[in-house]
């Protein structure tokens, strides 16, 4: 799959709330850390916006925007302002065949999960699972978060994943090879699982499944990747990634956390599982691009990346 075209210096990039509002004062907090990346934002006029104290606005007037943003010839790139809630209503306003026409640099993760599995899936380029404008832009945007932010959207050539310092990379099993190449696909495991069943289902065949969390007990993880399994979603998968279960509470046995929870789970799959990867709700958060022909060695404990455009 292909990556979207790169950014040049002084480009403009859209800003949309496709989920929750995000503080009024941060606005333009956000608008100067985007501007020190060197690239002029373009607002929705929704980014403050509360619809029933949870979302950003109805779903029509945020996939409106979504919309409007990759049909604008000035706007080179569309970053999301914020995670939440409430992307699940927006997915049926989403114009794909306009978004397909218009491949642009799309960033976000957590509740933006939702547009990363329907944009990549059904548009047919890379999208960034990536750092938002609130909360990661504005407070913890820090040296290697920006660096694999950039690397990533404007990679040239292929790449390999870096952890930031102090974080390995773990193997829970090699499978046959202990390699797996194909497409990544994923995002957070709450909404990969109420994906089942949409027009925009997850869909790991022949690829890479990435899955992250935060905040939910270890029942949920179970409950939630079980039924991604009863589903046969993670059957069709080659290689499964594990990203960071950020501020998971414990309501089981102290040593069955959410990684050993997943691990039993897919113990019977003869697959390679690789975990703490950082990408996700942590910090420094890494950007990995959704999509995009991907490479996992447990041997090695490397993820490699093609670039194509």
């Amino acid at each position: 799959m292909k990556f979207p075209p790169k950014l040049n210096p002084g480009d403009t990039v859209g800003i949309v709330a496709p989920s929750a509002p995000i503080p009024t004062e941060k606005i333009a907090e956000g608008v100067a850390a985007i501007r020190r990346l060197g690239y002029e934002p373009k607002l929705s006029d929704n980014l403050d916006k509360s619809y029933k104290g949870l979302m950003a606005g109805t779903g029509k007037e945020r996939g409106d925007w979504v919309n409007r943003m990759f049909a604008d010839p000035e706007v080179k790139a569309v970053f999301c302002a914020g995670g939440g809630d409430g992307t699940s209503r927006v997915m049926e306003y989403l114009d794909y065949d306009l978004i397909a026409s218009h491949p642009k640099i799309f960033t976000g993760y957590s509740d933006i999960t939702n547009l990363l599995l329907g944009i990549t899936q059904r548009c047919g380029f890379v999208t960034f699972h990536a750092p938002v404008m609130y909360s990661n832009m504005t407070d913890h945007f820090d040296d290697e978060t920006i660096a694999s932010f950039l690397g990533a959207i404007n990679a040239d050539s292929d790449f390999e994943f870096k952890n930031p310092k102090g974080f390995d990379i773990g193997v829970i099993k090699a499978g046959k090879t202990g390699t797996a190449r194909g497409p990544l696909i994923g995002g957070n495991l709450s909404l990969l699982s109420a994906s089942i069943g949409t027009p925009y289902e997850v869909d790991p065949t022949d690829g890479i499944l990435y899955i992250e969390e935060v905040r939910e007990p270890v029942s949920k993880i179970e409950k939630w990747t079980y039924h991604l399994r009863n589903a046969g979603v993670i059957a069709k998968a080659k290689g499964i990634i594990l990203g960071p279960f950020t501020d998971m509470t414990t309501d089981c046995d102290p040593d069955f956390d959410s990684v050993a929870c997943i691990a039993d789970i897919c113990s019977s799959l003869d697959v390679p599982i690789m975990f703490n990867i950082q990408s996700g709700h942590n910090r420094p958060m890494m950007t990995l691009p959704m999509g995009a022909e991907c490479e996992m060695d447990t041997h090695n404990k490397t993820i490699r990346f093609k670039v194509e455009r």
